[in-house]
């Protein structure tokens, strides 16, 4: 099909409208040849009886009636390898490292293949990131999704990129890659995702997908599938197990809403189309892990929530996808504390799948659960405080006020490049914080594990 059509009857932001061709199909590739004799490309977004709309990805600046359109027939695909490994990509998949182009062993649809249902695998794998908020209380399991709830100025990038450094299977040898994916970020954030993916070393074993704020918002809506395809394909065809990270989730549902006011669609909540609950699963359910398979896909995807509110449709739509979600507090970053993850409204609805005797360790969920018991007792403390005063809280309120500052400064607070080790740190440190509690108030730990782990009782014993 190599026609060429000069009917586009309008112009409308990213958008081009032509009149109705022969019969295309939707997400088809197009390519514009403007009459000063480049060209762009393009994918068809709506196909009706008489009206085809086309969203350009490089912009519409210079298209007028004279530019011919010509479809290929062909929908977007990425041209993959394994040596995509330790490269640099833009948005659309083009090198942006100064290294050659990449010579695809295969060319993959980047709108993936659907998962059947009844071959997926349940996740059971603990992935240790080497921080103790997301592995003693939120655990990461492989093939799950599992974003990171954040705010604007708060220090998610530095989360993404330690999580990005450190995370790996305790006990394999399993080849581990990372594909990280950046939508709508600034020049700035993009030289420091990659001079720290350079200067770590973590670039070796990961794919870099950047789109910046200044490439076209119709780019922004190709990344993600980008990044996620060249993750299944390192996944299911070279058995890695693959942690894809996705940031910022806003900017690619704020570029979903562009599109719909292009195309003069009946918004929904907050301007946002109907479908983004849809058009976000499409991408959230391209995690996990398959039955005959050797790899897995686990998603970290990150959004920042417009005005810190949890209800926002973004958010929103996004907790009833994923299986939990990473809340980052602007309350701790305010007091200093790195990394300002707050475990009361932060869940992982897989952890226990992934924890326990012959995983983590076996006293790992009551350990977890007394903490949160006692941190969230101790933030109501604060509120009671700051009423009646602390002199007027009895002894034991007062050990489980000492408690929640215990908790944030020394488990919650960690350094950038510390990288915890789930049984050696995370649960040394979580049992000595517990051993300031009087024993009989550890009542949701069971007695043969404060035997066996309380910081007391091993003194004893040794």
């Amino acid at each position: 099909m190599t026609k060429e059509y000069k009917t586009i009857t309008e112009v409308s932001g990213p958008l081009i409208f032509l009149e109705k061709t022969e019969p295309v199909g939707y997400g088809e590739l197009v390519n514009i040849n403007l009459p000063d004799g480049t060209t762009k490309r393009g994918q068809v977004l709506d196909t009706s009886a008489d009206t085809v709309v086309v969203q350009v990805f490089e912009g519409t600046g210079g298209l007028n009636s004279e530019s011919g359109v010509v479809f290929t027939g062909e929908t977007i695909k990425l041209s993959v390898s394994k040596d995509m490994l330790g490269r640099i990509l833009s948005g659309a998949g083009e090198p942006l490292d100064g290294g050659p182009r990449i010579v695809p062993d295969d060319r993959i649809d980047v709108n993936g293949a659907s998962m059947n249902p009844y071959s997926r695998l349940p996740p059971v794998d603990f992935i240790q990131t080497g921080i103790s908020t997301i592995d003693g209380t939120n655990t990461l399991v492989r093939g799950q999704k599992l974003p990171i709830f954040s705010g604007a100025g708060l220090p998610h990038n530095e989360i993404a990129l330690q999580i990005a450094r450190q995370a790996k299977v305790l006990g394999s040898d399993e080849p581990f890659a990372v594909v990280f994916a950046a939508m709508g970020i600034t020049n700035e954030e993009a030289q420091y995702f990659m001079q720290d993916f350079e200067k770590t070393g973590a670039l070796e074993r990961a794919v870099v997908f950047l789109n910046l704020a200044d490439d076209p918002a119709v780019e922004r809506l190709i990344t993600p599938r980008m990044a996620l395809t060249a993750a299944e394909y390192l996944a299911y065809e070279h058995d890695m197990h693959v942690l894809v990270i996705m940031t910022d989730i806003t900017n690619y549902c704020e570029a979903l809403r562009q599109m719909g006011a292009a195309r003069e669609e009946v918004p929904g909540r907050r301007g946002y189309p109907g479908y983004m609950y849809t058009d976000l699963a499409s991408l959230y359910e391209r995690a996990g892990v398959i039955k005959g398979k050797k790899g897995s896909v686990t998603q970290f995807s990150i959004l920042t929530m417009p005005g810190d509110d949890i209800t926002h449709p973004i958010p929103d739509l996004s907790g009833y996808i994923t299986e939990g979600q990473i809340v980052v507090s602007r309350e701790l970053h305010r007091k200093g504390i790195y990394p300002p993850i707050n475990v009361l409204p932060s869940l992982s609805r897989l952890m226990n799948s992934g924890i326990g005797k012959g995983k983590t360790r076996e006293d790992h969920k009551a350990v977890s659960d007394q903490m949160y018991a006692m941190y969230a007792e101790g933030r109501d403390m604060r509120g009671l405080v700051a009423i009646v005063g602390k002199d007027a809280l009895s002894e034991r309120d007062q050990k489980i006020l000492e408690f929640a500052d215990l908790f944030e400064d020394r488990f919650v607070r960690q350094g950038r490049n510390e990288n915890r080790h789930i049984v050696d740190d995370t649960l040394r440190i979580a049992w000595e914080i517990l051993s300031e509690l009087p024993m009989a108030q550890l009542t949701r730990i069971d007695n043969k594990f404060i035997d066996a782990y309380h910081p007391a009782n091993k003194a004893k014993s040794e």
